[in-house]
């Protein structure tokens, strides 16, 4: 569904289009911040075609829960898409998708370095038929360098990036996320390159290569750590749910079993808690007046501010935080986050209906745009779905071609 430009009024009912809208964008990646990348542009009104393999299809129908055996994140991930089958490694296939790019105005992909190259694809190649094109290259370690031709997942990005290391507590393992948290952050960085491509190319007129490498959106994401490293011989170390720079910040578990995440990131903010939790008399304390003093108290402030939610149930502990203008908020599950009014009013869970599996609630559109909003007009489509409407109304190609195509495995 529609973002709204005003509270109340479907985007549906407005003129508006997607800033995208117009943009033709060739979806080849797989296993998931390419393909990310590409419906964040899908969703803002960029034409999106995902081309898969035609015997294997995308790995992503496979990946986690299916209901009536279709795969439920590739009707997330895949929403806002056209879905066509080719074999690119056939001269037939990549024929194919070489005359769909010379029409593209973005061509994402995530093979090993050298793959398309190989299938006579490189961007030397579709440059020179079409020097518009933006081609975003996501791989593990980048197009070159000693890991360059790695297998290159989120994972091993969550790890060497160091985001592994600080994570988790201190007496026990580096802790990796529990999701493709490298791979989010990626497809968010390729989606806003590509962004910065396209608005370049309104001067230049010519396209250009993205090499996006997955190990670093995450280590730009860790702040100051190469400063702290380089400067002060400074390693970050495991520190459970709490911080270097300030306290009290914990989770705490209320008398009902609740768990609460506190953040005393600003001075004032650490002032009001105290004074809630009934001990003022701390932040007198000469250490009380800088993140970092607080931080190396955090067993004193933990003790105080534990204690208190622990005496109470979570419901009047937000209730007193929020009366008190202190940071508060309750650890949710995927339960909460549906019934949770604030998500609703955002409509940051939303339904979409489906011809396979009826109604679907998903994550909405990232952003609200107030002129230009974007949408999910479709779930993720089954398989080949759109190989008539493609390649009959961009290439020309007749229901006998079509036919002779899927004869030899093409598509």
């Amino acid at each position: 569904m529609p973002r709204t430009e005003t509270p109340g009024v479907p985007v549906a009912q407005q003129s508006a289009e997607g800033p995208l809208s117009g943009t033709l964008v060739l979806d080849l990646a797989t296993l998931f911040a390419g393909p990310l990348a590409a419906t964040i542009l899908g969703d803002f009104g960029a034409e999106v075609v995902k081309v898969e393999h035609p015997r294997h299809g995308d790995p992503s129908r496979r990946h986690g829960h299916a209901k009536n055996g279709v795969g439920l994140w590739w009707k997330m991930l895949s929403r806002n898409k056209k879905t066509v089958t080719c074999d690119l490694s056939t001269d037939e296939g990549s024929a194919l998708v070489r005359r769909l790019a010379e029409q593209a105005d973005v061509l994402i992909e995530n093979f090993r370095p050298g793959t398309l190259e190989r299938w006579g694809l490189s961007p030397e190649v579709l440059h020179a038929a079409n020097p518009g094109l933006v081609i975003a290259r996501v791989t593990g370690f980048g197009q070159f360098g000693p890991y360059a031709g790695r297998p290159g997942f989120g994972t091993l990005a969550e790890a060497m990036s160091g985001f592994a290391a600080i994570t988790g507590e201190p007496d026990g393992p580096p802790t990796l996320p529990p999701f493709g948290l490298a791979d989010g952050i990626s497809a968010l960085t390729c989606a806003n390159a590509v962004s910065m491509a396209l608005v370049e190319r309104t001067r230049s007129g010519r396209g250009q290569v993205i090499d996006l490498a997955i190990v670093e959106p995450l280590l730009t994401l860790l702040g100051p750590q190469p400063l702290w490293w380089d400067q002060l011989g400074v390693v970050q170390e495991r520190t459970g749910n709490r911080s270097v720079n300030n306290a009290p910040r914990n989770t705490y578990r209320a008398r009902d079993g609740r768990w609460l995440a506190v953040s005393t990131s600003s001075q004032n903010i650490a002032e009001r808690v105290m004074h809630l939790v009934g001990h003022p008399e701390v932040t007198a304390e000469p250490w009380f007046a800088s993140g970092a003093g607080r931080a190396r108290h955090g067993d004193e402030l933990d003790a105080y501010v534990g204690g208190w939610i622990a005496a109470r149930d979570s419901a009047e502990v937000v209730a007193a935080f929020e009366a008190a203008q202190a940071a508060v908020a309750p650890v949710y599950d995927i339960r909460d986050v549906f019934a949770d009014p604030q998500y609703q009013a955002l409509d940051s869970i939303t339904t979409v209906d489906d011809d396979e599996l009826g109604p679907l609630r998903m994550q909405n559109v990232l952003v609200r745009m107030s002129r230009t909003p974007g949408s999910i007009r479709w779930a993720g489509p089954p398989a080949a779905a759109h190989n008539a409407e493609v390649y009959g109304t961009r290439l020309g190609l007749t229901e006998d071609d079509l036919a002779g195509l899927r004869a030899k495995g093409v598509i």
